[in-house]
């Protein structure tokens, strides 16, 4: 690394926050090692790093957790990670507004922390909320089984502060909930995966915490008459706030018998809880399905990772997103496709929203994982959707693309990533088409 820029960055955020040397392990990705690992602790640091790495032409890797750093492809060129992890305050709190400003680096489980001590939470539930910080679930749009009644970071954010590639701060939005004025900035920065710029902030507009949560499970003897009882439910008067199916693997890495599950949760008053669960009950018995069963609160945020979790080491793990309609079936054909080639396979499903999570195996034969994925994504299309690898070895990045076409938008991608990073100084080549 050039010294002249290591000299500039330590000046700019002290010694002690920029690492080097085998201080870089946790920040190896796909056996990349970066150049320097640095941590500023205040707006202006990250704009100051920003601008030293961009004239040097050295490319920037922000970092939250890292729970997401192994999706997408890999740099050409190795960089300097930006950490945020002394970024991490609650800004501000207005519980009367029912919104809450928070830094980049601040965990989500950190954040629900403070929030539920006044009664009030940010519905978005993300798996690894523990190590998954705010900037990084908005720059991978990450979200949890809840987004079936609350929806994604993009429903949920009304500001936020970026820095762009000139080192520029940039703030969209604002701290009330209607805000209309202008373009919406902030929703740009949603699933970038860090090739825009550095969300140093965010603003969110919050919910009072529920009398009641309950989370409940029914068994099926065939995926499909799970997903009938899917589609049963959708069609109700019902109003989940979790909508989730299992395969038979993942039901099984949450303990929940190894059958095909039905996960729902509900939440709201004591009394409106009770009927619905009454009226579920109702539902699926004359679709094939067996008791309603309580699940322990536990379980929640193990629900997103339930088919990543089948297997100790997974070959592979997709994420499918079809219409809800399809679920049931992708996940039966897809199963069927990795059997053909001697693959076990979990699935885990959020239904009510059609995004789907697969896992396999390590291959027998060369060439059966690859083989898998690509049918997988054509299930994928075929369903009216499409597919990203979420994790793979980097041989298995070479074969199977990791980010589906996206057409005609990716054009319009490429021309907002010339606009806001001419340089292409932010995560190059990481994202879709290029970015």
């Amino acid at each position: 690394m050039d010294p002249a820029l290591l000299d500039r960055l330590r000046a700019s955020v002290g010694v002690a926050h920029v690492l080097t040397g085998v201080d870089l392990s946790p920040y190896v990705v796909e056996g990349r090692t970066p150049k320097a690992a640095v941590f500023p602790g205040s707006l202006e640091e990250v704009a100051a790093v920003v601008r030293h790495a961009g004239a040097a032409g050295a490319p920037i890797l922000p970092w939250g957790g890292g729970t997401g750093a192994g999706v997408g492809a890999p740099t050409a060129r190795t960089g300097i990670v930006l950490g945020l992890s002394r970024l991490r305050r609650l800004v501000e709190h207005e519980p009367g507004d029912l919104t809450a400003t928070v830094e980049a680096g601040m965990t989500i489980e950190g954040l629900q922390t403070a929030l539920r001590a006044r009664g009030q939470w940010l519905s978005l539930d993300p798996p690894d909320a523990g190590r998954a910080t705010v900037g990084g679930v908005l720059a991978t749009n990450a979200s949890g089984p809840r987004r079936h009644l609350y929806g994604t970071a993009r429903d949920l954010l009304i500001g936020v502060t970026v820095v762009t590639a000139d080192g520029s701060v940039v703030r969209g939005g604002g701290k009330v909930v209607k805000n209309v004025a202008g373009y919406d900035l902030p929703k740009l920065f949603i699933g970038s995966y860090g090739t825009l710029g550095v969300i140093l902030d965010a603003t969110f507009k919050l919910r009072p915490v529920a009398d009641e949560e309950r989370l409940v499970a029914v068994a099926f003897e065939r995926v499909q008459d799970a997903g009938a009882a899917v589609r049963a439910v959708m069609a109700s008067d019902l109003i989940p706030s979790a909508l989730d199916l299992l395969d038979g693997p993942a039901s099984a890495a949450l303990a929940l018998g190894g059958t095909p599950t039905l996960v729902v949760g509900f939440d709201g008053l004591a009394e409106q809880i009770e009927w619905q669960l009454a009226e579920l009950a109702g539902l699926v018995k004359p679709l094939g399905g067996g008791e309603v069963t309580a699940l322990p609160a536990g379980t929640w945020p193990r629900l997103a990772c339930a088919a990543r979790d089948a297997f100790d080491a997974p070959a592979a793990v997709m994420v499918l997103s079809v219409l809800p309609t399809r679920v049931a079936d992708t996940m039966a054909r897809g199963a069927a496709a990795a059997r053909a080639r001697g693959l076990p396979s979990a699935w885990a499903a959020h239904a009510g929203v059609g995004t789907m999570t697969a896992a396999l195996v390590a291959e027998p034969e060369p060439g059966g994982v690859g083989a898998t994925l690509t049918e997988w994504r054509a299930l994928a299309r075929e369903g009216g959707g499409h597919a990203t690898l979420l994790w793979a070895p980097l041989a298995m990045k070479s074969q199977v693309p990791v980010w589906d076409d996206p057409g005609p938008a990716g054009r319009l991608m490429q021309r907002i990533k010339a606009q806001l990073d001419p340089g292409n100084v932010f995560n190059p080549g990481r994202f879709v088409a290029g970015i």
